[in-house]
């Protein structure tokens, strides 16, 4: 367990960088303190001391102890991009940050990574981590973006020191930020617009809607049934969560399997390769084939969608280049270069591979 100083260390801290406290403000006395966190007073007087020495906080003689302006604390030759992803070690992610990372080092930065896990409390420890670091800028993919920001006041304080600050993958709609992201509203239309152009009129989509990604794939396959004339049927649209992506999805799966095969969906699309993947197993252990009983369409073009015997039809996704591009965009902020950035949408591409085929 961490000293008791430290304790009140950090949690001071989390008030700085939550703006909770703001730079220039006055902090309880001692006392107070020492009261809020049940500790002594010679516990709080090292907590502050930490900060002091670190530059957090400035003591003035007769008046007290106040925040001080992180802008003074930066320096002018900090290096480090701070990168926060909801995942790094798999699926498309490693892939992106190597993108970013090339790009950067070549210029003399470096990197310091941390992930989320899509989880919005440990997205407010890494940004806390991070802005413990004063990075000089820093390139975040939201966690949970189909959601109001858990973290909002972080972002803010951000936006209050003035740090560069690229979105990727998909953004905040309460913030007005720079983002780099895929047209994921596209990469639903091509893949529902594929499969009825095939001849399949019962189609199922498969969307995580807590974040934009899912949401935006989502509409796009709505689109295309409505410019096609096809009609939609509500049950076979099927949406899940970070929370339960493991297991609602394959259970929706399996009852629109136990249907029979006049009202059974011919085809689906799934919201990424890693869930069509999933399901692609679902579906064998029910005896049906791919692609002769059920179409299957996936999203990022993965190392998952060639991994198995049956290679994933699924839309492209620049990854590396992605990383590269956003290493662009934070080099062209740190540069002071930050009108006419805004949103870059990349547009994805239908590759058409052997999970799908006319139906029966």
């Amino acid at each position: 367990m961490a000293a008791k100083y430290r304790q009140v260390r950090d949690e001071i801290l989390s008030w700085i960088h939550s703006s909770k406290l703001l730079p220039g403000s006055r902090l309880p006395s001692e006392h107070e303190i020492a009261d809020q966190f049940s500790v002594s007073r010679q516990t709080v007087r090292q907590a502050l001391g930490e900060l002091v020495r670190e530059g957090w906080l400035n003591r003035m003689q007769g008046k007290g102890t106040f925040v001080a302006d992180p802008a003074v604390k930066s320096v002018d030759d900090n290096k480090t991009v701070g990168v926060i992803t909801t995942y790094i070690s798999d699926y498309i992610f490693p892939q992106i940050v190597q993108g970013i990372e090339t790009r950067l080092r070549s210029e003399g930065y470096r990197l310091l990574l941390a992930s989320t896990e899509n989880d919005p409390t440990k997205e407010r420890e890494c940004m806390e981590m991070m802005l413990n670091q004063s990075p000089a800028a820093l390139i975040v993919e939201p966690t949970r973006s189909g959601e109001r920001s858990a973290n909002l006041n972080y972002f803010l304080t951000i936006e209050n020191r003035s740090i560069p600050y690229l979105m990727i993958n998909a953004s905040y709609e309460e913030m007005d930020s720079a983002c780099l992201r895929m047209d994921d509203e596209r990469g639903g239309f091509l893949a529902a617009q594929h499969l009825i152009e095939l001849g399949h009129r019962r189609i199922a989509g498969f969307f995580k809607t807590d974040d934009m990604q899912g949401v935006r794939r989502m509409k796009g396959f709505v689109a295309a049934h409505r410019k096609y004339s096809i009609p939609l049927q509500p049950s076979l649209i099927f949406t899940y969560n970070t929370d339960d992506k493991s297991t609602a999805p394959i259970a929706q799966a399996k009852q629109l399997i136990e249907q029979s095969a006049q009202e059974r969906a011919t085809g689906w699309v799934l919201y990424n390769d890693e869930l069509a993947v999933n399901l692609l197993q679902v579906v064998r252990e029910a005896g049906l084939s791919v692609p002769n009983d059920l179409s299957l369409v996936g999203f990022d073009d993965s190392f998952l969608a060639t991994a198995t015997e049956v290679k994933l039809t699924t839309l492209s996704h620049p990854k590396h280049a992605l990383g590269t591009a956003a290493a662009e965009m934070i080099l062209q902020m740190l540069d002071g270069e930050q009108r006419g950035l805004g949103e870059k949408i990349h547009t994805p591409e239908l590759i058409i591979r052997e999970s799908t085929s006319s139906p029966a």
